[in-house]
């Protein structure tokens, strides 16, 4: 375990919110700070929150922006995102650096979020070329039938703390092409990467109102940003709780309504896997990101012909992982995003002893040094977790593996369903017909064969079933799609054709 890299620690940037392309303070008394959480002594920036009356002001500014925004051509639209992106990529090691300061995660992997965002930029910037409809033949003569996509209008974009720079890009990025203008609410743990967000747009060329900021607690600005009138789309992704609630509003509207929520996502190692592959897939979706993903890796099926083994290999990664702030080039495990998440993680452990579950490595806060100072906890691997454990079944959003075996196929892929949640599922087999049954018959959104949890890419999909979602997918051609109508025109050119003659 190691101390915090010593850095000088910058200064602490006083945010603003955007609403109608100004910078202006919340109008709500409370100060928001956002500090370090590998050193909650650090204060990265502060802010004044909005309140109800901020938020429908960025509704207001949004939808006074829409006519001319849905005017622009979605080439043109689509121009702006890919400058957008190349503005990104410009400032990909800065943002990456503020990203490890105030949410936590490793200088790494804070890079390959900002790599992944801008992709997702790129992708949805031609998709201002594509976005068109199709034609069929019509069972009438001289008829000509066609559909087109159009924007909804305003749309509400609210985004969780855990990946504070892609996932909002990944929303705002279609929304914007497809022609709609955005209120954008981002979790106000991560407030400061939220306003280079939006700078980066604004420095696009994005024109006034099309993208809106609100910061601040979702409890001051109420439920606006779901039951606004005007509001004609939300597109969430956080916790089962919010996200149901948000669902419950929506559909009361008759709006359209994506919600990304929870995981508690299953890799099983049959025995005839390549263990060191496997090795390496179950460290990146156990540890990585200190397990505070919704694809994380959390739960663990082990043919029990290989458990003991494969288990030995993990307890020996597990204690080099070296635990501390994600500056320093040498730690591999970052701190948990804040006090409330650390005191979750440290009550599952509790829990799990509790209930029986082998403490197998872990459990503790870490303390040392300059650790004391920031919300660290040890990866933890519990063994012989039983379905009805509460460790089996309820995210806890941290980096706490739990271990079952099977002995037969039919016995994993059985552990593996037995979820409330299904967003994402992995096998590691050299088998290619238990990984094509596995693939069919897993109840989860995304499978991986051979590969982590974890991942995901832009023109592929995004999204779970049963508890780990609601709406449409993300990314792809189907995160475009949600953010648009889908119009159907029957174009009769007989009669237009005889009234236009001249003889």
């Amino acid at each position: 375990m190691t101390a915090a890299a010593t850095e000088p620690t910058p200064e602490v940037s006083l945010l603003k919110q955007y609403i109608a392309g100004k910078w202006v303070d919340g109008s709500t008394t409370r100060e928001i700070v956002s500090t370090n959480p590998a050193d909650t002594r650090q204060v990265v920036a502060k802010l004044k929150g909005c309140d109800q009356a901020d938020a429908v002001r960025a509704v207001d500014a949004a939808e006074a922006a829409f006519a001319s925004w849905r005017a622009a051509p979605a080439p043109a639209r689509g121009r702006i995102i890919a400058k957008a992106a190349a503005i990104a990529r410009e400032r990909k090691e800065e943002l990456a650096r503020l990203m490890t300061r105030e949410q936590g995660k490793i200088l790494s992997e804070a890079l390959g979020e900002m790599e992944k965002g801008i992709n997702l930029m790129e992708w949805f910037a031609g998709e201002g070329m594509r976005m068109g409809g199709m034609t069929q033949p019509s069972e009438l003569p001289r008829n000509l039938l066609y559909t087109l996509r159009q924007p909804l209008g305003v749309v509400s974009i609210i985004t969780p703390w855990n990946f504070p720079w892609a996932i909002p890009v990944w929303k705002i990025s279609p929304a914007l092409v497809a022609g709609n203008c955005v209120v954008f609410k981002p979790a106000s743990l991560v407030p400061a990467l939220a306003v280079e967000i939006v700078k980066i747009f604004e420095a696009a060329g994005l024109p006034p109102g099309v993208l809106n900021l609100v910061l601040g607690a979702g409890s001051a600005m109420g439920d606006i940003l779901v039951s606004e009138p005007r509001i004609k789309a939300v597109s969430f992704t956080g916790s089962n709780e919010i996200g149901k609630r948000v669902h419950t509003l929506g559909g009361a509207r008759g709006i359209k309504v994506t919600c990304e929520m929870g995981g508690k996502n299953p890799a099983v190692v049959w025995g005839d896997a390549d263990l060191a592959l496997a090795l390496g897939g179950v460290m990146k979706g156990a540890f990585g990101s200190t397990g505070q993903r919704c694809t994380a890796t959390s739960r663990l099926i082990l043919d029990e012909r290989i458990a003991d083994e494969f288990l030995k290999m993990l307890l020996a990664e597990v204690k080099k992982i070296k635990v501390g702030d994600g500056m320093d080039q040498t730690v591999g495990m970052g701190p948990a995003v804040d006090e409330s998440q650390l005191k979750t993680d440290l009550e599952y452990i509790a829990i799990g002893k509790s209930e029986g579950a082998k403490l197998l490595c872990g459990g503790r806060r870490l303390e040392d040094a300059d650790l004391r100072h920031g919300c660290f906890v040890e990866p933890t691997i519990f063994d012989g977790v039983t379905p009805r454990m509460r460790l089996w079944r309820e995210e806890i959003f941290g980096p706490v593996l739990a271990v079952t075996r099977a002995k037969t196929f039919e016995e994993a892929l059985a552990l593996a369903n037995d979820c409330e949640f299904g967003l994402t599922c992995a096998i590691y087999t050299q088998d290619l017909t238990l990984a094509m049954r596995f693939s069919q018959d897993a109840e989860a959104g995304m499978v991986h064969v051979n590969s982590p949890t974890i991942g995901g890419e832009a023109q592929v999909p995004f999204g779970g079933i049963k508890g780990s979602g609601v709406g449409e997918r993300e990314m792809s051609k189907e995160g475009l799609h949600f953010f648009t109508e889908l119009k159907t025109v029957f174009l009769d050119y007989t009669g237009a054709a005889r009234s236009s003659s001249i003889y």
